[in-house]
């Protein structure tokens, strides 16, 4: 699963005792937040103005993080979320309104604003240097994120961190052993099972759970169709060889990543259409395209999706 490089956001967050230290008052660090000119990332804690109105929600977070231990007990580390983030993991549908933070001296667990810490053991060893900040290990990491939420918003995160290769599928597997009676982990062995770095975007990672809940066959992620002369026509998202069908997922990440340079989206979307008739022209299979709004009506697109099952069958 492709990510981008992150941006440094490193020396940005400044403090109020900082800016009392440069000589402003209470007076005047409210006017220049009023201005714009300084932005408040959290209570006594701020950024410039133009800064935190160029970056998204992702890297606000990130600043949060950053504004969060600049004043958090030494032993404090991000987790959960906040690590997943500072790996360039996908979050979907986790909350990034909290910072996670857990400590290495086994400290009080509880909830303040706009923070999460988390009580757990957590070892030195699972502990790393990320974006210059101190945050759980990948695996570690990938084990905390599926302790909260759903499965679905689980794998998004877990399959990000396998498909950059950040952690081992067996690592992972061993770690939720382990951890088993773990509050909270009832959903780290179904993770476990689901997880497949294979799959190459969010979009994919909620499809393939959506095939998965509604007990369609398993398929195979990333086939690759060829001609009869061996050469590589494309790959499909899921295809279900032995029952003539193939699913993709149409997402704007697929066209950022795939359109050739200097090629418009007319043109794309022309190669694309072209390259679907040449696999069904090879195979004979039939091709069901779904995005994110037949993700948020899934009883309806199974129900259409099983149409085009029985229509090769018959």
């Amino acid at each position: 699963m492709p990510t981008s490089p992150l941006l440094d956001l490193s020396g940005l967050v400044f403090l109020r005792r900082d800016a009392l230290a440069r000589g402003y008052s209470d007076h005047q660090i409210a006017g220049r937040v009023r201005a714009g000119e300084w932005a408040r990332v959290r209570r006594g804690a701020y950024v410039a103005g133009q800064v935190w109105d160029s970056l998204g929600a992702a890297d606000r977070a990130r600043l949060c993080s950053r504004a969060v231990l600049a004043t958090a007990h030494p032993n404090a580390v991000l987790s959960h979320v906040s690590a997943a983030l500072e790996w360039g993991a996908p979050v979907w549908g986790l909350g990034l309104e909290e910072v996670h933070t857990t400590r290495t001296d086994d400290g009080a667990g509880r909830r303040e604003a706009g923070v999460v810490h988390h009580r757990g053991v957590l070892p030195l060893d699972e502990v790393m240097t990320q974006n210059g900040v101190p945050v759980t290990s990948p695996t570690r990491c990938a084990f905390e994120v599926a302790t909260l939420g759903t499965v679905e918003q689980a794998l998004v995160t877990v399959n990000g961190l396998m498909g950059t290769r950040l952690i081992e599928p067996e690592k992972f597997a061993a770690l939720c052993h382990e951890r088993r009676y773990w509050p909270s982990s009832l959903n780290a062995h179904l993770v476990c099972r689901l997880a497949d770095p294979r799959l190459e975007s969010v979009g994919e990672t909620r499809t393939a759970y959506f095939l998965w809940e509604h007990r369609f066959p398993q398929p195979v992620p990333q086939h690759e169709i060829r001609d009869q002369d061996g050469r590589l026509i494309g790959r499909v998202d899921f295809a279900f060889p032995d029952h003539g069908v193939f699913v993709e997922f149409d997402g704007t990440i697929k066209y950022r990543m795939f359109r050739r340079p200097g090629e418009s989206l007319e043109q794309f979307l022309l190669h694309e259409k072209r390259r679907e008739e040449r696999i069904c022209q090879l195979t004979g299979w039939l091709c069901f395209r779904l995005g994110w709004a037949d993700l948020e009506r899934r009883d309806e697109t199974a129900a259409r999706l099983r149409m085009v099952f029985a229509r090769v069958r018959a």
